[in-house]
């Protein structure tokens, strides 16, 4: 038997597959999986050259995917002014003048990831920052990315003042009183000052793309699906051709470029096992916490409003339908309870039209559900693209938006996966942490992160390991139509794996969250070590 290049031995491998004999090691040879078996079984592909990871009772996992990221994004906000966890308005506050300190005169500051919910609910107002950006144009974000606070500099920048109008699918909040903008713009009406805001550099991205690679690689995801611009798939392929992927990527483009997309792909392909295309993003409305969700009832906090549609939805229907048709891949956000309803009416009615054929429709989100949604979604055969985080932090919260009924409806893993759907994991970041562990536990427990519910929020939508491990794997890698060769641990697919601190299969639920990742092996190579762990 030809010797191999890695062997990992001694400890639990779960390959992925669905009833297969447990095995104890693998082998890797030419980036490939060649070998796997018991460990006494491991002797004879072992020579001087190769590589032997002693497990010791560890876990081998094949590499996580990410189906819902906003990688280079998430590259540039490891660098940018972090509110994630600013608690009260004056940290808000506090954070964004050190960070501006640093920074040369009108420099933009951008990133943030805030959470107005940390303090009571109140939206952050541009006068909490304009004396300390007096030289900086400001535009933090939501940590949901469906809203975003702009100083005085940035709104003058933008030409935006108490006469401008709301754009479609948009929000402009304003002070009641005067009627001038106060800072924070919703969905659409983000836009008006993203607009005005420099593009980075070929060099900046590029940073951007390695800072994320990085970061990814330490959580063990191997392939992220993208959700991004022309320019971030010009980025990956920049770096793809000078040899530079260390991380499978699945970049994904705006709905409303269909056309250039099918014209690309006829003229490029849909790219190779390290980074391929051919999908297309699209948004039916906003998000929960900026109650900007659509749903058939108005919120129970904000009675004025059911949410709103941030596309038009008859241009939509007519992108969704001509870009099937064209033979591209679609993804549509949906969150509440009528957006989803909306779209898989639109999803059902053009697979009707168009033919049958294997599209994989993707609803992003899915988290508000009718009852007769979650079994449209198996009837269908609708991928739930869904991120687990998101019921821990949302779940602190929620009920004070839509009450005690509709949340029982709410990111529905159990219901979805009963119904017979498909579920691909993900994070959404930087909307929520890459780390997988952290969506695990979320899947796994239904804790939410102020330690509120440790029986689980709407407990009775958990899931058990193994599907939520199955969710991240098999399941990610058919949502991007790459499981012939990736997403579980087989002979002749790519040696994409990650080994755990511990075996998850032998803890109480409650300690997965305890799991580290302590190697990460993308296409054969060790791409991660933690310091100690291996």
């Amino acid at each position: 038997m030809e010797q191999a290049e890695t062997v990992l031995r001694g400890g639990v491998v779960w390959t992925g597959v669905a009833d297969a004999e447990p095995v104890e090691a693998l082998a890797v040879r030419g980036g490939k999986i060649v070998w796997v078996g018991r460990q006494g079984e491991s002797e004879d592909l072992i020579g001087a050259e190769t590589e032997v990871v002693e497990l010791s009772g560890r876990a081998v996992v094949p590499g996580l995917i990410d189906s819902h990221t906003h990688f280079i994004p998430g590259g540039f906000q490891l660098s940018s002014v972090d509110l994630r966890d600013a608690q009260t308005p004056d940290e808000f506050t506090r954070r964004i003048a050190d960070f501006a300190r640093d920074l040369p005169d009108r420099a933009w500051i951008t990133g943030g990831d805030w959470d107005h919910e940390l303090w009571g609910g109140e939206l952050p107002r541009k006068e909490w920052i304009d004396p300390v950006t007096v030289n900086h144009p400001v535009l933090v974000s939501r940590l949901d990315g469906h809203m975003a606070l702009a100083n005085t500099l940035a709104l003058q920048a933008a030409g935006v003042t108490r006469n401008t109008s709301d754009p479609p699918g948009g929000t402009i909040v304003r002070d009641p009183d005067t009627g001038e903008p106060a800072g924070v713009l919703k969905d659409e009406a983000m836009g008006l000052v993203t607009a005005v805001i420099p593009s980075p550099s070929d060099d900046a991205r590029d940073q951007a793309l390695e800072r994320a690679m990085r970061h990814a690689l330490a959580h063990g995801v191997t392939q992220v699906h993208h959700m991004g611009t022309w320019e971030d798939l010009e980025t990956f392929r920049r770096t793809h051709e000078r040899g530079g992927l260390r991380v499978r990527i699945y970049s994904v483009v705006p709905i409303a470029s269909w056309e250039r997309l099918r014209d690309f792909v006829a003229r490029e392909g849909r790219g190779d096992d390290w980074l391929w295309w051919g999908g297309l993003k699209g948004f039916v409305d906003g998000s929960l916490g900026s109650t900007t969700a659509w749903f058939y009832e108005p919120y129970d906090d904000e009675p004025g409003t059911a949410g709103l549609m941030t596309s038009d939805t008859a241009r939509l229907r007519s992108w969704i339908s001509e870009a099937d048709r064209a033979g591209l891949h679609l993804m549509v956000h949906a969150i509440g309870d009528r957006a989803n309803d909306w779209l898989l009416d639109v999803y059902e009615e053009v697979a009707a039209d168009n033919g049958e054929r294997d599209r994989r429709f993707r609803v992003e989100h899915a988290q508000h559900l009718t009852r007769e949604a979650i079994d449209r979604f198996g009837r269908l055969k609708v991928i739930a693209a869904v991120q687990p985080y998101h019921a821990a932090d949302d779940g602190r919260w929620a009920e004070k938006r839509i009450g005690p009924q509709r949340i029982q409806r709410t990111y529905a893993f159990r219901s979805l996966l009963d119904a017979g759907a498909t579920l691909a994991f993900g994070s959404d970041w930087t909307v929520a942490p890459i780390s997988p562990i952290l969506g695990i536990d979320a899947a796994v427990t239904r804790r939410t992160i102020d330690g509120a519910n440790p029986e689980g929020w709407v407990p009775q939508e958990r899931i058990t390991l193994t599907e939520t491990l199955t969710a991240y794997t098999s399941g990610a890698a058919t949502a991007g139509y790459v499981e012939e060769i990736v997403g579980t641990l087989e002979v002749g697919k790519h040696a994409d794996l990650v080994v755990l601190s511990k075996d998850p299969f032998g803890m109480d639920p409650e300690r997965v969250v305890e799991l580290e990742v302590d190697l990460t092996m993308v296409g054969g190579e060790i791409e991660y070590r933690r310091e100690s762990g291996t």
